[in-house]
């Protein structure tokens, strides 16, 4: 087919959405796959709605091959032959011509199709896995956010739903599911005809198809929905976990959204080469197997908890995103918010000793990290290409967007929120929705403005820093837009404020909507405050912005942290704010690392996980800002975590909690990054019994990570022999999970060449493509030898991985460490010749990481009293 080159079908190129004059209502959807030639044939037959006259039929389609005489349309009384079929690669878009227009009303439209199964994961692709000790394929489909039109030619467009009745020919031995039941299996040879009972009425980036040979595992709901686990044979106890996980929360979902999950059954399928974590297409889930599988034996409380937060969050779309589908991709943050927000209702449901709202906080804590970027983006943001899409599955669709609903729902209450939702779901169910709409919704039943409150939160990009000074008496608040740089922004928002005097008993609330206020501290005062209370604003970090106290009342802050007056959300909170206003270089490194101090006593995992990612970065950020004191910095931080480390010892408790099994972990990882000697040691100790003998009890899985990382640490190109061995681990095991955290370990060396190795290694046929991102985060030591190794690497790692955000991961994790101002325009120079629109976000937001980090290291080179208080604090025995 030529491409589309006549100025008669220019009107249709570079639109953003597909023209109207048509929409499909059901498609008839035949599919052959080829699983050793990797292709696959198909046919399909759309009813189509022509609703104003056109010639035309223009709809989606993207490699394939397209057999145009195949090509017709049937009206109830005349059949129209195609007299032009012209594909435009560029826009992914097939004009249809026929010799006269089409009658108004409804006509069947068909068209027969080859394609390629990829290797890239989108689209209808081929997944490797191994099978009697042989490699076979399987065929996988991921169409979202717009990979049906590399499947079957569709109006691949959220708002254009239609029901789907599929037909699948495969080989008779393997295992084939769509989104509905089975109705009817035909059996020709050694081929079998299988047909599924027709759909409801959905998106295309729900359909789904998956063909390879699996177990399972089966369960039913009280009112009699089939829920299966599949995955490789022989893995399928490694599915239960998730299975009851998966009953017990439609359960939830259905009380909750107070509407029963729409379809007869739901199927959950682990697949060994996935893209993103999981996706919620109806009725079949599909999931990278580390997060869907749990091993008892070799999987860690971290794994676990992964495995419920996923399923739950893919669950909350059957009903947000499935059965109520956002109108296109600008409200993509209605999926994927909500689903993030709800997955912590149903987790916290399932195992309230998780204390999962205290860990939501690190959701928030992402969401304002990114969008304290300048180049961030607002939650509703404009989708002008198929191309962009991809790039706004980020930490503000989903971290910002759970984190603003729960600011909403904080500030209208649970019950009356629940009430909006489920009227909500109710009025647009099996149809399309905005935001507007479900602000129109919570505006009904709340009677608060919620529209004019939430749109400073959608509609624009960034969030504010509440500065809080006390001043006569008076509590004087004002908000500015917070940007990392440390530029002035010129964003204004609504904003609900809380606060507390020495009590949580003595407690305020009022909406910011001025640039400032202030309160009379005797309004606030309870009857036990003192004048000298502590005061705390965005009590349990309930909303989404930072707060700057001034310095008497973060004193007072850091008092009341040393004697335990504030709740676990506040004390995070308030470390968290501090960090980021010293990054912002809004406050000296000094003060961060004396409130730092403060938690010396500290316990709960969640506040003391935070601690360590901030020691972690502020370690590297020394390293080049301060390398004279980076040994005694690293000894702070040593003396900082020992007490706890040593509390929960190496060894699990009998019946300790799953925070405790966490923070293990995460304490032990740290104090090796950190060099403390006696960790390593006991690490190296622990890791050559556990090569003699995997089934040891001296390295269970929640100590595996730190252990790695501690051999990782001490390997140089003379004393290679632990990395060999933990490749050898790599090798041996088909465990997921245990492969990940092998991964996410090499990158820990200090030596250039094993460095320069591991980094070969991620893009070998030894680890899957989904999987060599784990390996990015590379030592201080090789930032120079990563981001060498990228320019070098950069047109294969593009060719492997094409558009998506898997290669956006590679440039923000290479480049994002770096410090100056100099690098930066290297990153520049290089991407300069080699742009791609899909990278081009990522690569600003990247490349403004490195300007904040030069401009936090030069703010901490003029810190006049830093070697001494860092001396002090080093040596300070606590």
């Amino acid at each position: 087919m030529a491409d589309l080159a006549t100025k008669k079908y220019e009107q249709f190129r570079g639109q953003p959405r597909l023209p109207k004059f048509a929409l499909p209502k059901r498609y008839d959807l035949k599919l052959k796959p080829d699983l050793d030639a990797c292709k696959f044939s198909g046919a399909v037959d759309i009813a189509v709605d022509v609703v104003s006259e056109t010639k035309f039929l223009v709809l989606n389609a993207a490699e394939l091959s397209i057999d145009s005489k195949s090509v017709q349309f049937k009206s109830p009384n005349k059949v129209f032959e195609a007299v032009e079929v012209e594909m435009c690669e560029e826009d992914e878009i097939i004009v249809l011509e026929f010799g006269e227009n089409l009658p108004i009303g409804l006509g069947l439209l068909s068209i027969v199709f080859q394609g390629t199964l990829n290797d890239r994961m989108k689209g209808f692709y081929r997944s490797v896995y191994e099978h009697n000790g042989e490699n076979k394929n399987m065929a996988v489909t991921q169409f979202e956010p717009a990979d049906a039109r590399r499947c079957f030619p569709c109006w691949d467009e959220p708002a254009c739903k239609a029901t789907f009745k599929i037909t699948l020919e495969v080989p008779s031995e393997l295992v084939a599911l769509s989104n509905m039941p089975v109705i009817e299996e035909k059996v020709n040879g050694h081929m079998k005809t299988v047909y599924y009972q027709e759909s409801p009425i959905m998106s295309t980036y729900l359909v789904a198809v998956v063909v390879g040979l699996f177990d399972y595992l089966e369960d039913h709901t009280p009112d009699g929905i089939a829920v299966r686990v599949y995955c490789k044979v022989g893995k399928a106890n490694q599915g239960k976990f998730a299975l009851d996980v998966a009953v017990n929360t439609l359960g939830i979902y259905k009380e909750y959204f107070a509407v029963p999950y729409s379809l007869p059954k739901l199927d959950m399928i682990a697949i060994p080469d996935f893209a993103a974590g999981a996706m919620e297409n109806y009725g079949l889930v599909t999931y990278r197997e580390t997060a869907l599988l749990y091993d008892e034996k070799h999987s860690a409380a971290a794994n676990k908890q992964r495995v419920a937060t996923v399923v739950a969050h893919e669950l909350a779309h059957q009903w947000f995103g499935n059965l109520v589908t956002m109108e296109w991709w600008t409200h993509l943050w209605l999926n994927e918010g909500f689903a993030t927000w709800v997955s912590y209702l149903a987790a916290d449901s399932l195992f309230p000793e998780w204390q999962i709202w205290t860990q939501f906080l690190e959701e928030s804590t992402e969401g304002l990290r990114l969008d304290g970027l300048a180049e961030s983006h607002p939650i509703e943001v404009d989708i002008n290409h198929a191309a962009e899409i991809d790039e706004i599955f980020d930490a503000i669709s989903y971290r910002k967007g759970a984190s603003v609903i729960r600011m909403l729902q904080s500030y209208l209450g649970a019950e009356c929120f629940q009430r909006a939702l489920a009227k909500y779901i109710k009025r647009y169910a099996c149809s399309n929705a905005k935001t507007e709409d479900l602000w129109s919704v919570l505006q009904e039943e709340s009677g608060e403005p919620v529209n004019q409150l939430m749109d400073s939160w959608t509609k624009q990009k960034g969030y504010p820093v509440v500065s809080v000074t006390l001043k006569d008496q008076k509590l004087e608040f004002e908000q500015s837009h917070f940007l990392l740089s440390g530029s002035p922004g010129d964003g204004q928002w609504i904003a609900p404020i809380t606060l507390c005097c020495g009590s949580y008993d003595a407690r305020k609330s009022f909406l910011l909507q001025s640039k400032s206020e202030s309160l009379d501290i005797k309004d606030l005062m309870g009857a036990a405050a003192k004048p000298s209370s502590w005061i705390k604003v965005n009590v349990d970090q309930t909303s989404f912005y930072r707060v700057k106290y001034d310095e008497n009342l973060s004193a007072r802050l850091r008092h009341a942290i040393e004697n335990k007056c504030l709740s676990t959300m506040d004390r995070y909170g308030i470390l968290d704010d501090s960090y980021a206003l010293s990054m912002a270089c809004q406050q000296s490194l000094t003060s961060l690392l004396a409130l730092m101090s403060a938690f010396r006593e500290e316990t709960e995992y969640t506040v003391l996980s935070n601690l360590i990612s901030i020691s972690l970065k502020v370690a590297r950020i020394a390293a080049d800002a301060a390398p004279e004191l980076l040994d005694d910095i690293k000894l702070f931080f040593i003396n900082l975590f020992r007490n706890s480390a040593e509390r929960l010892g190496w060894d699990p408790k009998p019946d300790e909690s799953h925070l405790n099994a966490m923070l293990r972990g995460e304490l032990l990882t740290a104090l090796a990054l950190f060099g403390d000697d006696t960790t390593q040691k006991e690490a190296i100790r622990r890791f050559q019994i556990f090569l003699d003998d995997r089934n040891t009890s001296v390295l269970p899985p929640d100590l595996r990570r730190a252990v790695y990382v501690a051999v990782m640490v001490t390997v140089n190109k003379s004393n290679r022999s632990g990395y060999d061995s933990l490749l050898r681990v790599y090798r041996e095991t088909d465990l997921s999970q245990e492969k990940t955290r092998i991964l996410g370990s090499l990158g820990s060396c200090r030596d250039p060449e094993i460095i320069i190795e591991i980094l070969n290694f991620l893009l070998s046929p030894e680890v899957r493509s989904q999987d060599a991102v784990h390996g990015l985060a590379i030592s201080l030591e090789g930032r120079e030898i990563a981001w060498k190794w990228l320019q070098d690497h950069w047109d294969n790692i593009c060719k492997t991985y094409g558009a998506g955000f898997l290669v956006t991961r590679f440039i923000s994790s290479v480049v994002s460490p770096f410090s100056s101002y100099e690098k930066a325009k290297e990153v520049e120079a290089f991407f300069a010749s080699c742009m791609k629109p899909f990278i081009a976000r990522t690569l600003k937001q990247s490349i403004e990481r490195i300007h904040v980090n030069a401009k936090w290291v030069q703010s901490i080179q003029d810190e006049k009293n830093l070697a001494d208080a860092v001396k002090e604090l080093a040596y300070r025995k606590f």
